[in-house]
C-alpha cells in the first residue's frame, strides 16, 4: 500500500512538473498533406495552368520552406516518417506492405508517434483523410496510434478510388450506400472528409490545444471529381488524351483508376479542390476566433504519380526537378512546405532550412511543452520558424525505397548521392550530383569526384539498419 502511495505521488508531482514547463500560450496546430502533389504544382512555385490562391495565400502570410524533404517517394513509408520522427533507415514501416482483409503493415506498439506525444501533453487530436499505417483493430490503428478522431480511408488501397463503398469512423465501417458498392458515383468521399474535419473545428473551445492531421487523397490518382464549377473551369482548357481504366460498376475493384476523357482538366480541377479544402479551413479557424494561435502546415506526402492518365510533364508538377513518385531524385522528395503563425512566423518569408519529414515530431513537441523521445533521426526547426535563435543544421539527410530494386539517397550539404538497384547490389556505385550547381540533378559527377562518392556511399550504408519486414526487397548490408 505504501508502495502504491508513493506512486501515485510520484506520478502526480511528474505530471505537475511538465505542466509547469509547458508554454503558457501552446499553439494549435494544423497539419495538411497533399497526396502525391509536385513541388510545381502550386502557383508559388511556378505553376500556370492550375490556380491555388488559398495555397498562395498561405505562403504570402507565412513562411515557405524551399528545401525540405518528404520521408521518402511513396505514401505509407513516408507518413511513418513524418509520425515517428525517424528516416526511413530507422522506421518501422519502409514500404507499402498490404495487410488482408484491409490496411497496410500495422506500426508496432512499441513505436510512438507525434500524435500520442501531442496526446498526452493535453492536446485534443484528430486525423481526417488517408491513414495507411496499420488496419483498424490493429496495433497500427489510428486510435491506438494518438488520435482520439479519426475519419476516412484506413486502407490506402482503397484510397484509390474517390467514390469508394465505404469510409471508417474510428472503428465504425460507414457504409456509403449512394455508391453501391463501387457501381455508382454519387458520394465523393473527399468532400465527406472534409465535412468532418470542419465539424472538428465548429466543435473547438479556446482551452484546450488541439492537433489536426488532414491527410488529404487528393490529387492521388484516380483522376475523378464531381462535375461542378470547378471542373467546368477547366473543361475545354487542356488538349485532352482519354484515359481508359476500370470504371465504376458491377466489376469494379477496389484499387483501380477510373477511365476519365478529359485527365488534364480533371487533374486541374482536383489540385483546385485541394486549394479549396485549404480556404475552408482557413476561414474556418478566422471564424472560431482560433488562427491567430494556430501553426498551419501544408505540404505533400511525396512527389507526382503517373497513374491513371496522370501527366506531371504537361503541368511541370516536378517543378523542374529531375523524378516522380518513387524516385529519390528531388523531384520524387522535395515538396512544397509552407508554415503559417501570425505574428509568430514572419508573413512573406524563406527559411534556407534543408530539413524532411523527421524533423516534424521534434518541432511539434517543442511547441507543445511534450517530451520529445530520446533517439530520433529529426531536428526542432523552431528557431527557423520563429527566427529566434540559431537554427541547428542536419548532418545529412537519407532516405530510402524499397521497391523497384531498391533505391537510397543522401544529402550532405549541396552534394546529393543516388544508389539504385540496391537489393541486386547493396554496396554498388553511386551517382553523385552538386544541387548548388545542378539542382536538376542532370549531370552525374561521381567519376570527376570519387572520394566524396565513395563517402557518400558509406554513410548510406551506416544509415540502414536492417528491416525483417520487406524480406524479399529489403536492403542488405
Amino acid at each position: 500500500m505504501n508502495r502504491l502511495i508513493l506512486l501515485i505521488i510520484s506520478t502526480l508531482v511528474a505530471l505537475y512538473s511538465q505542466a509547469q514547463t509547458r508554454p503558457a500560450n501552446r499553439p494549435n496546430i494544423v497539419f495538411i498533406l497533399a497526396d502525391d502533389l509536385g513541388y510545381g504544382d502550386i502557383g508559388i512555385n511556378g505553376q500556370n495552368l492550375i490556380k491555388t490562391p488559398n495555397i498562395d495565400r498561405l505562403a504570402a502570410e507565412g513562411m515557405q520552406f524551399p528545401q525540405f524533404y518528404a520521408g521518402t517517394s511513396v505514401c505509407a513509408p513516408s507518413r511513418a516518417s513524418l509520425m515517428t520522427g525517424l528516416h526511413t533507415g530507422h522506421t518501422y514501416i519502409r514500404g507499402n506492405k498490404e495487410i488482408k482483409p484491409e490496411g497496410q503493415q500495422p506500426i508496432a506498439d512499441s513505436v510512438t508517434t507525434v500524435a500520442e506525444l501531442l496526446q498526452r501533453a493535453g492536446y485534443a487530436t484528430a486525423a481526417f483523410g488517408k491513414w495507411g499505417l496499420g488496419p483498424v483493430g490493429s496495433e497500427g490503428d489510428p486510435n491506438k496510434q494518438g488520435f482520439d478522431q479519426f475519419y476516412g480511408y484506413n486502407c490506402q488501397g482503397l484510397a484509390h478510388r474517390y467514390y469508394p463503398d465505404h469510409l471508417w469512423n474510428n472503428s465504425q465501417k460507414v457504409v456509403l450506400t449512394a455508391n453501391e458498392n463501387l457501381r455508382q458515383m454519387k458520394e465523393y468521399a473527399p468532400d465527406l472528409i472534409q465535412k468532418q474535419a470542419l465539424a472538428f473545428l465548429d466543435n473547438r473551445k479556446t482551452s484546450q490545444p488541439f492537433f489536426l492531421f488532414l491527410p488529404y487523397i487528393l490529387p492521388h490518382a484516380e483522376l475523378v471529381v464531381p462535375n461542378d464549377s470547378i471542373f467546368q473551369h477547366y473543361k475545354g482548357k487542356f488538349a485532352e488524351k482519354p484515359y481508359v481504366g476500370a470504371d465504376y460498376g458491377p466489376d469494379a475493384k477496389t484499387g483501380g483508376y477510373a477511365s476519365q476523357a478529359y485527365p488534364h482538366a480533371t487533374f486541374a480541377a482536383m489540385v483546385a479542390r485541394l486549394d479549396l479544402y485549404v480556404g475552408q479551413v482557413m476561414a474556418k479557424l478566422k471564424a472560431k476566433g482560433l488562427d491567430k494561435n494556430t501553426l498551419v502546415i501544408f505540404t505533400s506526402d511525396n512527389g507526382p504519380h503517373v497513374e491513371g492518365g496522370a501527366d506531371p510533364t504537361f503541368f511541370n508538377s516536378s517543378g523542374g526537378f529531375r523524378g516522380v513518385k518513387r524516385d529519390l531524385y528531388e523531384g520524387g522528395i522535395r515538396e512544397p512546405f509552407i508554415a503559417r503563425w501570425p505574428g509568430v512566423v514572419k508573413a512573406g518569408s524563406r527559411s534556407d532550412f534543408v530539413g524532411a519529414f523527421w524533423d516534424v515530431l521534434p518541432t511539434f513537441t517543442e511547441l507543445a511543452g511534450a517530451q520529445t523521445p530520446g533517439r530520433v533521426d529529426g531536428l526542432s526547426f523552431v528557431p527557423a520558424l520563429t527566427s529566434k535563435g540559431p537554427q541547428k543544421k542536419h548532418a545529412y539527410l537519407y532516405w530510402e525505397f524499397h521497391e523497384n530494386g531498391g533505391r537510397q539517397a543522401i544529402r550532405r550539404g549541396d552534394w546529393k548521392a543516388v544508389r539504385l538497384q540496391v537489393s541486386n547490389n547493396p554496396t554498388g556505385p553511386v551517382e553523385l550530383y552538386d544541387l548548388s550547381k545542378d539542382p536538376a540533378e542532370s549531370h552525374d559527377v561521381a567519376a570527376k569526384n570519387p572520394e566524396k562518392a565513395e563517402q557518400l556511399g558509406r554513410l548510406m550504408n551506416e544509415s540502414h539498419v536492417e528491416s525483417s519486414l520487406f524480406p524479399l526487397i529489403r536492403l542488405r548490408e
